[in-house]
C-alpha cells in the first residue's frame, strides 16, 4: 500500500473573537520510529467525550459551515460564560478523536512495531479523526482475524468504560450497580456484561421505548426516571439488588441525588439500630459523563456514609495498573463481534463531519444514535 507524503486531521480552535472553528488542516506523514506504527485510520466513532473537545461551550444551534471539501471550515460563537470556562485553551489548534481502528502500513524496527505490519489495530490514543497516525506499538490492540477497523472502531471507550466499572465495583467493595443513560450504547454492553458475570444492575432510562429495549434484552431491572412513580421503583430495584455503587452519565440536575436518597430508603429496609447519622454501608455515585451540563444538586436526605465523585476511564487504567488494563482488554478483542459490538446510524467523511447540519445531528446525542468517521471516505 502506498503512503501518501500528507494527510489531512482534524483541529478545533477557539479564537479570542469568541468564535469555535473546527477544520481539517494537512499534515507532513510521519516516519515511525523505533517502536511505532503507522496507522492508516479507517474507521473512528464520534463519543461524547470527543465532543467535549470538539465544541466545548459553542453554540451549535447557531453554528455554520463555509467552503467545502477538504477546505470546509465549521464556525460557532461562544458566549462570554463560555470564553471564561475555555480561556486556557483560546489560541490552541487541539487535535480530536479520542479512539479508532485501521490498517498498520508502515512500522518501526523493534520487534514490536514490525510484527504489526499488515494487521488491523484499534488504537486509543487521541488525534485520531486524521486519514493517518503514528503510535506506539504498545498502545494498538490487534483485531482476531475476521474483524474489521469498523469492527474495532470503538474497542476502547465503550467496552472498557463499562467493564471498568463492575472492576470499580470490586476494588471498592460494592457487589451492585446502579446506572444511568441505561439505554446507550454502553449501557446495553453494560446489561450484556452483568449478565454474563451474574453482577445485578439496576438501569436508569427516560423513556418507556428505552426500558422495552433493555427489558428485550433480558434485563431485570429498569427503571424509567419520567415515571411518576420514579423514586419508589427505584428503591425497590435498590432493595432487591443491594446496589450501593452508581455511574452517572447525566452529571447536573438531582438525579445523583435521588440515587443516594433512594440507596439509604433501601438500607433502611432492613432491620437494625437506628443511628442519627444514617445507614452505615458507603453509598457512592460517580459522576462520568455531563449530558445534563446544568449544576449537579445534592439535596442530603441519606446520612453520612456516601460520596458523589468523578470518575474518568484513563484515570481508572492508570490506577488500576497495567495487569488488570491488559485482561480488559484481552476480553474485549475476544468479545468484539458479541458482548462489545458497537452498532453506527450513519458513517461519514472527515469532511462530512463539519457540516453544520450533519453536526447537529450527532450533536444531539439521541440515544441508541451513534455516529462513525471513515477518514479514508
Amino acid at each position: 500500500m502506498t503512503v501518501p507524503s500528507t494527510y489531512l486531521q482534524m483541529f478545533s480552535t477557539l479564537t479570542e473573537s469568541g468564535e469555535l472553528r473546527l477544520e481539517l488542516i494537512e499534515k507532513p506523514v510521519p516516519t515511525p520510529k523505533a517502536n511505532e506504527v503507522l496507522v492508516r485510520i479507517e474507521a473512528t466513532p464520534i463519543n461524547p467525550s470527543d465532543q467535549g473537545v470538539m465544541f466545548g461551550w459553542a453554540d451549535i444551534s447557531a453554528a455554520s459551515t463555509s467552503g467545502d471539501g477538504s477546505s470546509a471550515v465549521l464556525s460557532a460563537p461562544v458566549s462570554e460564560q463560555g470564553m471564561r470556562v475555555m480561556k486556557a485553551r483560546v489560541g490552541q489548534a487541539l487535535p480530536v478523536g479520542n479512539e479508532g481502528a485501521g490498517t498498520v502500513v508502515a512500522t518501526g524496527d523493534s520487534e514490536l512495531a514490525s510484527s504489526l505490519q499488515g494487521k488491523v489495530v484499534a488504537v486509543m490514543g487521541g488525534s485520531m479523526y486524521a486519514q493517518y497516525r503514528c503510535v506506539d506499538a504498545t498502545t494498538c490492540l490487534p483485531l482476531h482475524d475476521g474483524h474489521s477497523a469498523k469492527d474495532g472502531a470503538s474497542c476502547f471507550v465503550n467496552p472498557l468504560t463499562a467493564l471498568s466499572m463492575i472492576e470499580t465495583m470490586k476494588m471498592e467493595g460494592h457487589s451492585a450497580l446502579v446506572h444511568t443513560a441505561a439505554a446507550s450504547n454502553l449501557g446495553q454492553m453494560l446489561v450484556r456484561i452483568c449478565q454474563a458475570d451474574g453482577v445485578e444492575l439496576v438501569n436508569i432510562v427516560r423513556k418507556d421505548e428505552q426500558a422495552k429495549l433493555l427489558r428485550d434484552m433480558g434485563a431485570k431491572y429498569v427503571v424509567n426516571s419520567s415515571s411518576d412513580n420514579f423514586k419508589a421503583e427505584l428503591t425497590d430495584a435498590i432493595h432487591a439488588t443491594g446496589a450501593t455503587l452508581a455511574f452517572d452519565a447525566t452529571g447536573g440536575g438531582t438525579l445523583a441525588s435521588d440515587i443516594l436518597a433512594c440507596m439509604e430508603a433501601a438500607a433502611s429496609r432492613t432491620p437494625g439500630a437506628y443511628s442519627i447519622y444514617g445507614s452505615v454501608k458507603h453509598k457512592q455515585v460517580y459522576l462520568y459523563g455531563n449530558l445534563d451540563t446544568s449544576p449537579t444538586v445534592l439535596q442530603r436526605a441519606y446520612g453520612m456514609a456516601w460520596g458523589v465523585g468523578g470518575w474518568l476511564l484513563p484515570n481508572f487504567l492508570a490506577k488500576a495498573g497495567t495487569e488488570v488494563a491488559g485482561r480488559l482488554r484481552a476480553r474485549v478483542a475476544s468479545e468484539l463481534k458479541t458482548t462489545f459490538a458497537s452498532h453506527y446510524t450513519n458513517e461519514i467523511s472527515l469532511a462530512e463531519a463539519l457540516d453544520a447540519d450533519t453536526v447537529r445531528q450527532y450533536y444531539a446525542k439521541h440515544t441508541g444514535e451513534k455516529f462513525l468517521i471513515c477518514p479514508q471516505k
